[in-house]
This record gives C-alpha cells, sequence and structure tokens, in this order.
C-alpha cells in the first residue's frame, strides 16, 4: 500500500486547483479537497501534482513546499527520475512521432519546473545521473523547438556556476572553530586582544555582519529539513549534522565560537577596570548588531556575556554600565518563544538574518520559516570587508570552557565551596598543580 501523507501539512494554503488523477490503492476515489489540494493522499499523487502538463502548472508555493519536505521521505535524485518519467509518458515524449502543439504547450512549463528547482535546490543535481535525467526529457521536446535546448544549456550552465560557488564554501575554516586550552593567561606583551585590532563597535559589528553573511549565503535550505531528520530524539538539545548538512554545521560552530571569543576577551586581561572596559564595548558591539539587524551576533555575544565564568565577575560587573546590556537581554528574553526577539525581527526585515526550525513543527510551518530563510540570506552586506578583523575574528586563541573557569578564578578568586573545588581540579588537571 502506498504511504499516505497529510497534504496539510505538505502543502500550502494558496495551492492552486490540482490536475484530477486516479485514485491509487488505499485511496478513496473521491478525495475531500483542502485549499485546492487532496487533505490527504499518496505519496505517488503528491509526486502528480508536481507534475506539469499542457494546461497545469503547480503554485510556486506547492513547489517549494513539496520540493523541501518531500526528501523526508523520497531522494531528490530519485524524484526526478519519477518526475521526468510521468513526463514523458503523459506526455508520449517517447512515441517516434510527437504533438508538436501539445508539447510546445508543455515545453515551457517543465523547463519552468527545471529552473526552479535548480534554482532553490542546487545540490539536488550535483550527481551526473540527475543531469542525464534533463538532457533527456529535455532532449524529447526539443525537436518541436530547439529554443528548448539553448535554455536548457543556459540553465545547466547557470546550475554549474552556483554549485562552483556553493564550493567555494567556508568549510575550511571548520578547524579554526576549536577552542584551544590556554594552561595559563599569557604575556601581555603577547597576547593580541581584539579591541587592539578594532576598537569602533559599529565597525565590529560591520564585521560581524560579514562573517553572518558569508556563512549564511552557502546554507541550502534542504540542510534544515536533512537536520532535523537526522537529529537524535534522545539528545533534544543536540543536532544531528551529516555531510548534506556541513554549511549549516559550519554556521553552528561560528556562532559557538563567537560566545568562547566573547568570553574569552572578557576574562583575558589581568586587571578588573580593562575587563569593565571590555564587556562595555561587547554591549556597544551588541548594540550595533541590533541597529543593524545582526541578530545572530547579537545573541552570541549577549550568550557569551552570560556564560558562568563571565557572570561570575561580580568585581568586574560592578563596574560596567549595565542599563544597555539589560535592555539587550530584554530583546533576547526566550519568553513566549522569544516573542521580543521575533518582533524586533519583523521590523528589521531589510536589514538583518536569521532562521529558527524544529523537529515539531508541520511542514508547512517549516516551509513558511525556510522561505523566510531564503529571503535572509540573500541581502547583500552594505558593509566594506576589513580582512584585518575578520581574520582576528576568525582565527584568534579562545578558551575552552574550562579555560575560561581557571581564567575566570584566576581574575576574581573562588567564592563558595564548590568554586574552590573546582578550581583546585582545574589546576591539577590544566596546570598540574595541586
Amino acid at each position: 500500500m502506498p504511504r499516505t501523507l497529510s497534504t496539510s501539512d505538505m502543502v500550502t494554503p494558496s495551492s492552486p486547483s490540482l490536475p484530477p488523477t486516479n485514485p491509487t490503492d488505499g485511496e478513496q476515489a473521491s478525495q475531500p479537497i483542502l485549499d485546492g489540494a487532496p487533505s490527504s493522499a499518496s505519496l505517488d499523487t503528491l509526486i502528480q501534482h508536481l507534475v506539469p502538463t499542457a494546461d497545469y502548472y503547480p503554485e510556486k508555493a506547492y513547489i517549494f513546499t513539496f520540493l523541501l519536505s518531500s526528501r523526508l521521505f523520497i531522494e531528490p535524485r530519485e524524484l526526478l527520475a519519477r518526475v521526468c518519467h510521468l513526463c514523458i509518458e503523459q506526455q508520449q515524449l517517447d512515441k517516434p512521432v510527437l504533438d508538436k502543439a501539445r508539447v510546445r504547450k508543455f515545453g515551457p512549463k517543465l523547463l519552468q519546473l527545471l529552473a526552479e528547482w535548480t534554482e532553490t535546490f542546487p545540490r539536488d543535481f550535483q550527481e551526473e545521473s540527475t543531469i542525464r535525467h534533463v538532457k533527456d526529457v529535455v532532449g524529447r521536446i526539443a525537436p518541436c523547438d530547439e529554443a528548448y535546448r539553448r535554455k536548457m544549456h543556459q540553465l545547466l550552465q547557470a546550475l554549474h556556476q552556483k554549485l562552483a560557488t556553493l564550493g567555494q564554501g567556508p568549510e575550511s575554516l571548520l578547524g579554526a572553530d576549536k577552542p584551544i586550552a590556554y594552561k595559563t593567561k599569557p604575556p601581555d606583551s603577547i597576547h593580541r586582544e581584539l579591541l587592539g585590532v578594532c576598537s569602533d563597535p559599529y565597525t565590529l559589528a560591520q564585521q560581524l555582519t560579514h562573517v553572518e553573511l558569508e556563512r549564511l549565503r552557502h546554507i541550502g535550505p534542504e540542510e534544515f529539513v536533512q537536520a532535523f531528520v537526522n537529529k537524535d530524539p534522545l539528545a533534544s538539545t543536540k543536532p544531528c549534522f551529516s555531510d548534506k548538512t556541513k554549511n549549516l554545521e559550519v554556521y553552528v560552530k561560528w556562532f559557538n565560537r563567537l560566545c568562547y571569543l566573547v568570553a574569552t576577551e572578557i576574562c583575558m586581561p589581568a586587571k578588573k577596570k580593562r575587563r569593565a572596559q571590555v564587556i562595555e564595548f561587547f554591549i556597544d558591539v551588541a548594540r550595533e548588531c541590533f541597529n543593524i539587524g545582526n541578530f545572530n551576533s547579537l545573541m552570541a555575544i549577549i550568550s557569551g556575556m552570560n556564560m558562568s565564568p563571565v557572570a561570575r565577575l561580580k568585581k568586574t560587573w560592578a563596574k560596567v554600565k549595565t542599563a544597555k546590556f539589560f535592555i539587550l537581554e530584554h530583546q533576547m528574553d526566550p519568553t513566549g518563544n522569544f516573542c521580543n526577539y521575533r518582533t524586533a525581527l519583523r521590523g528589521a526585515a531589510h536589514r538583518s538574518l536569521t532562521a529558527h526550525s524544529s523537529r515539531e513543527k508541520k511542514f508547512l510551518e517549516l516551509a513558511k520559516q525556510v522561505g523566510e530563510f531564503i529571503t535572509w540570506k540573500q541581502v547583500e552586506c552594505p558593509f566594506e570587508q576589513d580582512p584585518n578583523i575578520t581574520h582576528y575574528l576568525y582565527t584568534a586563541p579562545i578558551f575552552s570552557e574550562d579555560g575560561l573557569y581557571l581564567a575566570s578564578y584566576e581574575s576574581e578568586s573562588p567564592e563558595n565551596h564548590t568554586e574552590k573545588e573546582r578550581w583546585k581540579t582545574l589546576r591539577s588537571s590544566i596546570l598540574g598543580k595541586t
């Protein structure tokens, strides 16, 4: 029996009236209709609704939602093979004599579907077999109009350029994201701090935006689906990455690196006055990120300042003007599913980038969120890049979690029994002292 899926989960409310199809085994002969699409249908039927005909073309929202979510049930290469097979079968493209009038109505719709697919999900066409399917089906309609073949070559050329660009992703920077565990704070003559590279909060916020957009643009929309498909249900807070989600993994690693970089820069100075200056600097950077609309860096900076090794520095925080920090914390308050954050995000529609996804959301909501993500990743960075600053952000040594605690205890002595015991353990394990 074909697998039956809920179409209310698979398509958008604005899906068009779909062409009639014969019911498959396990389906009711008269399916209930919901907003123009069957409310319950087999995978075969949903694939059928993706296939254009001489008189029908699926709505763009349906194409995107189905191509995104169908990979939970069928490999994209197999889906393409089935779509091409249905096109050949329904339009009788395997016959020695073609119905040219019908093919001329069908051809542009087929090319439009392939163009939308390759533009939105180019990685679905990385295998040579997928290119063969495209060339085969277009080659069958080309005798009716040679323009089809020219358009196919243009489509494939654009696809290859897009894949080449995506292949130049930031994966090589993964190694720089691994924390370095300092055994002790380096001398001031050796350590190079961020404030010595960039002392202007607005400039640093601009450079952080460069980094965010560079990493964001390499993430394919399909990676969000793959991430929650692979997620371990027993480790609800830990995503499961694979080769199909490597760009998303790079982005998550960058977020974590920025958190630790902020905490490292704060815990590194020996004098509390300098530590307070660094905290105030990052508060100003976070505010500039908010103004720009760079909410990912904003959240990473706030998360870094809220890490326990930083938060426990009471004498340092006593010298900090914290009013601005509390305002920013309010914006990142997780209450009401980050209600304040989402409100600010909507107000920065042309200024920022971010995306959220969870396993529990239905496919419709997933498609909506991923669709918004695609809009964000197309934002062009309006600021000039400073290679010295971005190089520091990528490569500056950072503490591990244990290294941060040790540096924190060296800055301000342990206050209670738990902290004293942890300090002894860290001194023994990291410094070899008792």
